[in-house]
Formats: C-alpha cells, structure tokens, sequence
C-alpha cells in the first residue's frame, strides 16, 4: 500500500530558506571592488579605477587590458532647407540665388563601439554620437584607459 501525500506544513526539520533576491546593478552604480580605489574614467558603461575595469559583466585587473575603439559613424552633407528656399527666391530676382545652392550642413550619425578584454572578462559597450566631436572625445578616453592599463602593468 502506498502512503498518504504528506503535508507540506507538517513535515520535520527546518524549513528550507529562501535566500534574499540579488539586487540588480544598474550601469550608473558601478563600484569598484576595492572603496578606496575610486572609479576615474566612465566610457560609457565600463568604469575605469586605477586598478580595475568594472563592467556590468564582472570585474578585473586593468593591467594587461586591451582596448579597442570602432568608429561606426556616418557623415553626410547636404543642403539645408533654408539655402533651397532662398535660392527659389532670389533666383527670380537674379541668377545670384543660385549660390545659396553651395551651402552645406554635415550630419553625423551612428555610434563608437569600445570594447575591453581583461583576461577572462570581455564586454563591448555602444556609444551613440552625433558630432565628430564626440567621436574624438572617446577615442581620447579609451586612450587614457590604455595609458592606465600600461602604467599599471
């Protein structure tokens, strides 16, 4: 014969714990692993320390860390509104109008993709930019990251 289903409330010995939900880390709470070794450099969601790289997907030592920037922009130029409707204007009034046509506006878009390997840790983060100016801003970043790497090794 088989027993009777047992109770779950009426089972002996401690009741299994529960152990509490792990806190999720948001890219804007990076922490070094070490309070006094402050985060120096953020490219993106990669936090740079004198001595570690701290990325949403784990830690390591930032001697011997390789960085890599891609520039996945695009720049476009073309003529803005404004000079097409002042070209119709004047180009009734005189061929000078025609002028306006050779005003040019350049547009960037796209992103800067920086990633980093520290031994066994790998992540690559997508920055979206909008100027060359800010192109150049990380690849000066990822510059500096690379110089704490080699000052650290």
């Amino acid at each position: 014969m088989s027993e009777p289903p047992r109770d779950p409330s009426q089972q002996s010995g401690p009741p299994p714990e529960a152990s509490p939900p792990a806190a999720p880390q948001q890219a804007g709470s990076l922490q070094s692993p070490d309070a006094t070794d402050p985060i120096v450099l953020t490219i993106g969601d990669i936090g740079v320390t004198r001595n570690w790289v701290v990325t949403p997907n784990g830690t390591a030592r930032i001697s011997g860390s390789q960085w890599i920037a891609r520039d996945m922009t695009r720049t476009e130029s073309k003529i803005p509104t404004w000079a097409i409707v002042l070209a119709v204007i004047f180009a009734l009034v005189c061929l000078l109008g025609l002028l306006f046509l050779l005003a040019k506006e350049k547009y960037t878009t796209g992103y800067v993709e920086v990633s980093v390997q520290a031994g066994n840790l790998f992540h690559a983060t997508q920055i979206p930019v909008s100027s060359q100016d800010q192109v150049a801003q990380i690849r000066q970043q990822v510059n500096q990251a690379q110089t704490l790497a080699a000052a650290a090794s």
